[in-house]
C-alpha cells in the first residue's frame, strides 16, 4: 500500500510518498506563490512518479489558490490511478508536528490568513481540535489563544503580542503526515476556507 501526500495550502508546498507508513521520498519548498508550477514536477520526481493506492491532500485553511491547486491535482491523480482520495485539515497537521517537540500540553495553531487576519485553532494535548477554525485579527487572536505553546507561521508574532508563551514557527509538511491521528483523514475532501468569501453575489430586487 502506497500513499501520496500533497500539501500546498500555505506558503509551503510539499509532497511525500509512503509505503506501509514508511517515508520513501518527499520534498518541501517554501514559496510565496508558484504552487501550480512546482507541484506536478515535485510529484513526478518521487519514486514511480508518485503513483499510489491512496492520496491524502490538505483541505486548508490557507491560500485559496494553493488550496485549489492541491485539491485539483489530488482529484485528477486519484481518478487516473483509481486511488482512494482522503483529505485532512491543514492546522491539525501543524499541531501534530508541534506536539513532537512539545508533548503534553495544549497547542494554539496560528497561520497566515487573509486581509491581515490569522487562522487560529486550539488543540488539546492529544492533538484533537477544541474548536472550529477561526479567522481573527492579530489582537483578537492573542486574546483568544491561552495555551503555553503557539505553533505555525505566525507563532512568534502571537507570543510577542501576548507577552508570554513559547513560539514554534512551523509550516505544514507532507513528509510528516504519519504524525497526524488516523481519524483526521476523511473521505470528504471539501475545502476548509476558514473565512467567508470576499466576493458576494449581487442582491436581486424582489
Amino acid at each position: 500500500m502506497r500513499l501520496l501526500a500533497i500539501d500546498c495550502a500555505t506558503e509551503a508546498c510539499s509532497v511525500a510518498l509512503f509505503e506501509q507508513g514508511t517515508l520513501l521520498a518527499g520534498e518541501c519548498q517554501r514559496m510565496g506563490r508558484g504552487h501550480a508550477e512546482a507541484l506536478v514536477p515535485m510529484i513526478a520526481a518521487l519514486p514511480g512518479k508518485g503513483q499510489a493506492d491512496r492520496i491524502a491532500v490538505s483541505l486548508g485553511p490557507g491560500s485559496f489558490t494553493g488550496l485549489r491547486v492541491g485539491l485539483a491535482a489530488a482529484r485528477a491523480l486519484a481518478l487516473a490511478w483509481q486511488a482512494e482520495l482522503v483529505g485532512y485539515p491543514t492546522l491539525a497537521l501543524v499541531a501534530a508536528m508541534a506536539r513532537e517537540g512539545y508533548p503534553g500540553g495544549d497547542i494554539d495553531v496560528v497561520m497566515n490568513g487573509g486581509h491581515g487576519e490569522w487562522f487560529v485553532q486550539r488543540f488539546d494535548a492529544q492533538g484533537e481540535p477544541r474548536e472550529a477554525v477561526l479567522s481573527l485579527a492579530p489582537d483578537a487572536a492573542a486574546a483568544h489563544c491561552t495555551g503555553t505553546l503557539a505553533a505555525g507561521s505566525r507563532a512568534t508574532e502571537l507570543v510577542a503580542l501576548r507577552g508570554e508563551g513559547t513560539a514554534c514557527e512551523l509550516w505544514p509538511d507532507a513528509r510528516q503526515l504519519t504524525l497526524l491521528p488516523d481519524h483526521l483523514l476523511q473521505a470528504d475532501t471539501s475545502p476548509i476556507y476558514g473565512r467567508a468569501p470576499d466576493a458576494r453575489l449581487p442582491q436581486v430586487p424582489t
